[in-house]
């Protein structure tokens, strides 16, 4: 039977390959609505649901590349009939010839859904607060950002933890009866920017759900976090 053919990414969807590809410069497409990817230290997990329902099965080992050779055609529309590369057109008729990859060479997220064992700390971040704490981690060169819980507040706080003289910056994000420092490394937050709802678990595992886009975020603490 002919695959179903050819198709347009949203911008929608363009914006979410992006994104991913900071993550992993590799992407196993599956067939469906659903792409995930993670991270090749195996810290960081990202699962989105996109516009588009793909007809097949398909690796790409270089999506920034894949990207770039989609602006080349416009509008790019995606031809998926042959088993080895995709076709990318336009209307004027310009053709790409793009090649997958074997996905044995890359890393890619199990199929398994993940849930976290419990939800220990729970907050939400706007957009403009989670960029200002970037903008602070950049502006003050510090590598740490911790979720830290004094048994009233819960605040976000840019410092590097391993030193006792730190610059640091804070936000308030919510309240708590509980004391904790659950650490992330700054490099590790790569999500799209908007507001979102954040899920901390006590065994180390964090989610990170967009409350606009139909996109989580599964970001691994470090082994030095506590919780009282």
């Amino acid at each position: 039977m002919k695959l179903r053919s050819p198709m347009k990414f949203s911008d929608n969807t363009i914006s979410v390959l992006k994104n991913f590809s900071t993550i992993n410069q590799s992407l196993l497409f599956r067939k469906g609505n659903v792409i995930r990817t993670m991270s090749g230290m195996k810290n960081i997990l990202a699962e989105a649901i996109i516009d588009e329902d793909l007809p097949k099965d398909f690796c790409i080992y270089e999506l920034n590349q894949f990207l770039n050779g989609l602006s080349l055609h416009q509008p790019a529309e995606l031809d998926f009939v042959n088993e080895s590369y995709v076709t990318i057109k336009d209307s004027g008729n310009n053709k790409t010839k793009y090649y997958y990859c074997n996905p044995d060479v890359i890393v890619s997220p199990p199929d398994k859904n993940m849930e976290l064992p419990s939800q220990d700390i729970c907050f939400q971040i706007n957009s403009a607060k989670l960029n200002q704490l970037l903008k602070a981690a950049s502006v003050y060169q510090v590598p740490d950002l911790c979720a830290v819980g004094d048994g009233k507040e819960i605040r976000l706080v840019v410092h590097d933890k391993d030193n006792t003289t730190s610059n640091e910056y804070s936000i308030n994000v919510g309240e708590t009866d509980k004391v904790f420092s659950m650490n992330f490394k700054v490099v590790n937050i790569k999500i799209i920017p908007g507001e979102y709802d954040v899920v901390i678990c006590k065994k180390g595992i964090s989610k990170f759900i967009n409350t606009a886009m139909n996109i989580v975020y599964y970001i691994a603490l470090e082994p030095d976090s506590t919780f009282e």
